[in-house]
C-alpha cells in the first residue's frame, strides 16, 4: 500500500506574500555604504529617444525604508547651491553605486549639513575604512587584469 502522499502547498498570506513578491525586484550587487559616505551614483537618463548615463557624486545624508522600497539621499554642492537627490536603492535606472570615501559620523541622518557652509559642511573621513575600500578596488582591478590575460 504505497500511496503517494501529495504535499499540500500552503498559500502565502499577508507579509510573507509581499516579501516574496519584493525579492524578485531587488538588486543583488549593491555595495555596502552608509550615511556619511561619499558615493558616485550612475543614473540612466532618457531624453527623447536617446539614453545616457549621468553620475551624481555627493555625500549620503540619509537612508530610509526597507526591502524594495528603500531609498537614500545624496547631497552635493553645485556652484554654491546645495543639491539633494533621493534615489530608490533598487531602481532599474541606477546603473551602479560606487563608494569613494567612508565617512565617520555618529548620526543616522545628516540633515544638519543643510545649514552648514564651506569646511563646516564636510564629513570627517574614516581613514581605516577608506583604505580597506581602496585596497578592495585595486584587488578587483588586478583580478580583472589577470582574467583578461
Amino acid at each position: 500500500m504505497a500511496e503517494k502522499r501529495m504535499k499540500k502547498t500552503v498559500p502565502l498570506k499577508g507579509q510573507e506574500l509581499l516579501n516574496s513578491i519584493e525579492e524578485g525586484d531587488m538588486k543583488q550587487n549593491i555595495p555596502e555604504f552608509g550615511v556619511g559616505d561619499t558615493v558616485d551614483v550612475a543614473v540612466r537618463i532618457q531624453e527623447g529617444g536617446k539614453e545616457r548615463t549621468q553620475v551624481f557624486q555627493g555625500v549620503c545624508i540619509a537612508r530610509k525604508g526597507r526591502g524594495s522600497r528603500e531609498t537614500f539621499t545624496v547631497r552635493r554642492i553645485v556652484q554654491g547651491e546645495g543639491v539633494e537627490r533621493i534615489f530608490p536603492l533598487h531602481s532599474p535606472n541606477i546603473q551602479r553605486i560606487e563608494v569613494l570615501r567612508k565617512g565617520k559620523v555618529s548620526r543616522d541622518k545628516l540633515y544638519y549639513l543643510r545649514e552648514r557652509r564651506g569646511k563646516a559642511a564636510k564629513v570627517e573621513e574614516h581613514v581605516a575604512e577608506t583604505i580597506k575600500l581602496k585596497r578592495g578596488a585595486t584587488d578587483r582591478k588586478r583580478g580583472a587584469i589577470d582574467a583578461a590575460k
